[in-house]
């Protein structure tokens, strides 16, 4: 199983852009970036935990597991 990134999705959802998002979750603006653009990248849990407290949701909701397969580009 691999692990997807939901953080475009859920700010998305929430109506809150990148730039928004790295200024309120004080993360790099191109590490959020990234994460809109390639939702298998690999971050630490303390940036997840950011932008979850920035998003206003758990950090699991951030994070979807996937089959494999899926999860090859």
């Amino acid at each position: 199983m691999a692990v997807r990134l939901r953080v475009k999705e859920v700010a998305k959802e929430k109506g809150i852009g990148m730039g928004k998002l790295h200024r309120s979750a004080d993360v790099a603006y191109n590490t959020v970036k990234r994460m809109y653009r390639d939702p298998y990248y690999i971050t630490t849990t303390e940036t997840l935990g950011k932008i979850a407290r920035a998003l206003g949701v758990p950090p699991g909701e951030l994070i979807e597991e996937v089959p494999d397969e899926e999860s090859d580009r």
